[in-house]
């Protein structure tokens, strides 16, 4: 004879009991939920970061072995995840909003970080244009890199 699931007692007084398989299964689609769309938003700041740069990014670092573009791009990536992390956190447990809240954040995040690489090219004079094409890794590249994860915090804790 199997054991009754015993029902957990709800957190908001007259909302409704549920049992421990419901809770785990809640928890688990939202953390596949949430995994899926953040791998989504990884991928899509990778690409909006190879657009701004010349030739493939993937190319680069895997056959190049560039360190501008491994380090602009890893940067890049760390910063969507911090993004994607405060949205997680700051959803409170509503799936749906949450998710949604953490696709416009993100996207919202990676549009900035593009901006500012852009604007760094104009206003400081660091091109990631001329960064990818170094064999060596660049001043300019880490402060980009540093950009990005400020860029990428400041977002973060806005979302929060």
């Amino acid at each position: 004879m199997s054991p009754t699931p015993v029902p957990i007692a709800p957190v908001v007084p007259g909302a409704e009991a549920l049992s421990l398989a419901e809770v785990l299964g809640r928890g688990a689609l939202a953390i596949v939920s949430y995994a899926a769309l953040g791998v989504i938003l990884l991928i899509v700041g990778f690409y909006v970061i190879d657009m701004v740069t010349p030739g493939r990014l993937g190319k680069l670092i895997k056959e190049g072995r560039n360190p501008n573009a491994t380090l602009l791009a890893g940067s890049g990536l760390a910063a969507v995840g911090l993004i994607v992390a405060a949205s997680i956190w700051s959803s409170g447990g509503a799936l749906q909003e949450g998710l949604l809240a953490t696709l416009v954040f993100g996207l919202v995040g990676i549009a900035v970080q593009t901006v500012a690489m852009l604007a760094f090219d104009k206003v400081a004079g660091i091109s990631v244009r001329e960064l990818v094409t170094e064999a060596e890794l660049q001043p300019g590249a880490r402060l980009l890199a540093v950009t990005h994860l400020a860029i990428g915090l400041i977002t973060a804790v806005a979302v929060v």
